[in-house]
């Protein structure tokens, strides 16, 4: 019995095509990565003394402040994904 052709070998095989594109952001990554610049922000506002801090209660409004922009950022993405 002869073959007309050869059967395909593996190594004459075209590799199978690479994904290509952007993956999808991930909203906790996002989110958390923005909180902790922001506290980075707050810590140099307060360590080059632009924002003077006499007492801790002085504090109440600062330190909420990355927890509430990442909270906002992280709806935002929440709100823009779904569309």
């Amino acid at each position: 019995m002869s073959y007309d052709y050869a059967p395909p070998r593996y190594e004459d095989q075209a590799p199978p095509p690479k994904p290509t594109g952007r993956h999808p952001v991930n909203i906790g990554h996002l989110v958390m990565g923005l909180v902790f610049l922001v506290f980075v922000v707050v810590w140099a506002l307060i360590a080059t003394r632009t924002v003077e801090i006499h007492t801790l209660e002085d504090l109440r409004w600062l330190l909420p402040l990355p927890w509430i922009v990442g909270g906002s950022i992280g709806l935002l993405a929440a709100l823009l994904r779904k569309n």
